[in-house]
């Protein structure tokens, strides 16, 4: 029997779109719009065997990767769990390394020994998707303390699951930043659901944001359906990192419309559930505001769905006329021999 989740749509945004012009909105849109169809193929491809392994769509969550990415510098570093794929698209990795890397194929973004759940681009400083849960909150504090500790304005953007805000490490390391005053945001992609298990199930605090208040960080609850919310909340906590106010905790309300996984029957919430979220659809909500504005024609509209296809359609072609990976690298890229020149001495 399903369970009916008591879950609330995020609440409605306050208007922040005259902030954003033109230029800011058709990124957000091209960029989700390829994140969305990038989603849909591999989803395909999975059904097919293309390639195995653990695969976990984003499709639904788009607005909270490319509203963080528009707020940050390309300088600032993220890292977050193994629902990876949208991450390195909003900061502009080639789909076709990513597909290739679904494929196991050596010109992938792990050179194929990573798959999906392991992604990683370090021109782009995205550090990876992370398969332990919650294992990326300690070590994406750790980046941001190499960026303090060597001077830069740089900030870590950690982002996890509803689910992994359970792991004792995430306490440990909230006092430890604050304590520090780190420049990191640490942002719950708050989908309602760890695996099959609602918030309200594991929580008598369905508010996630108040998990920050015992440390004394600044957090807050935004509407992750919204590339603006997200931009905003964003902005404001790079901007209290690099002047050296240390983190933020964001509880970014967002929904994943496809299941925990590709083998995820989702009996644990109903169709109803699904549909009043997919009514404030982040890539219509877009659309709409570029309509309006008339800002691109049909035409226009019509060459970015053409250009995005063919992106898609690149990305797999690149990926299934690519090599595996030769034996020899089984030992390669397990350790690593080098100097430490960026350790001061004391």
């Amino acid at each position: 029997m399903a369970i009916k989740s008591s879950t609330k749509k995020a609440a409605a945004p306050k208007s922040s779109e005259g902030k954003f012009g033109k230029e800011t909105y058709v990124k957000w849109y091209k960029d989700m719009l390829l994140i969305r169809r990038f989603e849909e193929k591999t989803g395909q491809l999975y059904i097919q065997q293309k390639f195995g392994g653990f695969c976990h769509l984003y499709i639904g969550q788009e607005a909270i990767a490319v509203g963080t990415a528009s707020a940050v510098r390309p300088t600032d570093k993220h890292m977050t769990a193994y629902r990876d794929h949208a991450h390195p698209i909003a900061l502009g990795t080639d789909p076709r390394v990513l597909m290739a890397e679904l494929y196991g194929r050596i010109t992938g973004c792990s050179k194929g020994k990573g798959g999906s759940m392991h992604f990683f681009d370090k021109e782009k400083n995205f550090m990876g998707g992370h398969g332990i849960v919650g294992a990326q909150i300690p070590m994406g504090t750790g980046v941001a303390f190499a960026e303090q500790y060597n001077g830069t304005e740089n900030v870590a953007i950690v982002s996890m699951g509803d689910g992994a805000v359970r792991q004792g490490a995430l306490h440990e390391t909230f006092n430890m930043a604050m304590m520090w005053k780190l420049p990191v945001i640490y942002i719950i992609e708050n989908n309602n659901y760890a695996m099959g298990t609602s918030v309200e199930r594991t929580t008598n605090v369905t508010d996630l944001s108040k998990i920050g208040l015992s440390y004394e960080m600044p957090s807050k609850i935004v509407n992750g359906m919204r590339p603006e919310d997200v931009h905003n909340a964003i902005e404001e906590a790079a901007n209290r990192a690099r002047r050296g106010d240390g983190p933020t905790l964001l509880d970014i309300r967002t929904y994943r419309y496809k299941g925990h996984s590709m083998s995820d029957p989702q009996k644990y919430r109903t169709k109803d559930e699904v549909a009043d979220w997919m009514e404030q659809d982040p890539i219509e909500h877009v659309l709409s505001v570029i309509k309006s504005n008339k800002w691109l024609s049909e035409k226009e509209l019509s060459d970015i769905d053409a250009w995005v296809k063919n992106e898609v359609d690149e990305s797999v072609t690149f990926a299934e006329n690519s090599p595996y990976p030769d034996a020899s690298e089984l030992y390669k890229d397990v350790y690593v021999q080098a100097d430490y020149p960026f350790i001061k001495e004391y």
